[in-house]
């Protein structure tokens, strides 16, 4: 029987808006503003206003190809479906790169943030808070999907809560000359900013991964990404433009926690404790969303045959893809205890880049196959025109940030996706062979 079948399909649209939201506003929105006051200054919204731009038309593209495949994966079965088998294939392998990279680089920070909030940063408390934290959400997602949304929804919710007291009490207290703008960056510098700053926006590839249990996916899946995604550029936004107008330069200065110390000048360390508080609500609901989408990926290769078959199984009581989500918490913890946030995040965000030019491919593909649900399509204006302005924006961007790790990265990628694909073909062809002797 296809696995896709005995998945139930239960997300409906305010659950997948939120669990969108969440995979995108989760530790980005309290680390990030510092790092991008270090490489703009005051000119840091910019960077944001185009990665926003870049992502609306990224959104535009997953909106129409998610309205035309509503099987499991999301963007890998897009592409699969569009391109072919050999692209899908290194869809997936780019996908799981980044879906593990950014994985361990948020989940290891999530055990430093918890540690510092419950003081417990000395000896090995930050790693085993860290797997505790995995295992237990390993736990609930293999329990259900519904459990997992459930907690996703919460703690986006709870996250919430600082953030908005940062946002509306602290603009009170902003020094207006600290938001003045002296000189607008160079465009090669603007792009390399875009491209790290990029894993702000990153999530959506991988939120779409459980389309497979989307209820009317042809319908829900673009009005979730859009909402979704508007509502999360004018957070990043506003969040920036407190911490900058409450700091200044000195924004720059701390990178674990940037919005806890800047909560404190106006809060004092009640303020302090609540942000670093919402930083860690809001870790753990990414990963929480994390563990719920990412695991799909493995899940969906290994159904078409690109991975082990023992990672398609499906519980026989609960109705996951355990094995896959298992296979995942594992790889994260490892990931985790292996590099910084800031070389994870830069290695997750290359990744997705290599995923939204294919996935613009896809959407071209899709429309000369005329692939479709029961419900018509969404139909993106222009004709090529969204598809093109996404890879040339994407270029512009990888070209400025790439480095020679992330170019050897990515022809590690297509020699062992070229592997794959020789491998599974020569199955392919015994098989045949088999079956006519």
């Amino acid at each position: 029987m296809d696995p896709d079948r005995l998945l139930v399909r239960e997300l409906g649209l305010g659950q997948l808006t939120a669990h969108i939201f969440n995979y995108t506003v989760g530790s980005g929105i309290f680390v990030l503003p510092a790092i991008a006051a270090a490489q703009l200054g005051t000119a840091a919204p910019i960077a944001y206003l185009v990665c926003a731009a870049v992502m609306a038309f990224v959104v535009m593209i997953f909106a129409e190809a998610g309205s035309r495949v509503t099987a499991t994966g999301g963007p890998y079965a897009y592409i699969e479906v569009g391109l072919g088998p050999y692209f899908g294939l290194v869809a997936g392998i780019l996908l799981n790169v980044a879906q593990i990279a950014s994985g361990g680089a948020i989940v290891a920070l999530l055990g430093q943030t918890a540690a510092r909030l419950l003081g417990l940063e000395h000896a090995a408390w930050p790693f085993t808070l860290t797997a505790s934290l995995v295992a237990v959400l390993v736990f609930a997602n293999v329990r259900g999907l519904r459990f997992g949304a459930r907690i996703v929804a919460w703690s986006t919710a709870a996250k919430l809560v600082p953030l908005l007291f940062f946002v509306l009490v602290g603009a009170w207290f902003i020094t207006p000359s600290h938001l003045r703008i002296d000189a607008l960056p160079a465009a090669s510098q603007l792009a390399a900013s875009t491209g790290m700053l990029i894993f702000a926006f990153v999530g959506v590839e991988s939120a779409l991964m459980p389309t497979g249990e989307v209820r009317d996916a042809a319908r829900t899946v673009p009005l979730a990404t859009m909402l979704a995604l508007g509502a999360a550029t004018l957070l990043y936004l506003a969040v920036q433009a407190v911490a900058t107008g409450l700091l200044g330069s000195s924004l720059a200065q701390d990178t674990v926690a940037p919005l806890a110390s800047a909560a404190r000048t106006f809060a004092g360390n009640a303020g302090a404790s609540l942000l670093l508080a919402g930083a860690t609500i809001s870790m753990l609901g990414w990963a929480t969303g994390a563990i719920l989408a990412a695991p799909r990926t493995l899940f969906a290769m290994a159904r078409d045959g690109s991975l082990p078959r023992w990672l398609s199984a499906v519980h026989p009581r609960y109705h996951t893809p355990h094995a896959a989500i298992l296979t995942y918490g594992t790889l994260v913890l490892a990931v985790s205890a292996s590099g910084t946030f800031a070389q994870l995040a830069v290695l997750a965000s290359m990744s997705v880049l290599g995923v939204y030019v294919l996935g613009a491919l896809a959407v071209i593909a899709l429309r000369c196959k005329d692939v479709r649900t029961e419900r018509a399509p969404l139909r993106l204006p222009g004709g090529p025109l969204v598809p093109v302005i996404t890879c040339v924006l994407i270029g512009w961007i990888a070209l400025q940030t790439a480095t020679r790790k992330e170019v050897l990265a990515f022809a590690g990628v297509w020699a062992l996706s070229l592997l794959i694909h020789g491998w599974r073909r020569a199955r392919a062809a015994r098989q045949s062979e088999g079956g006519t002797t």
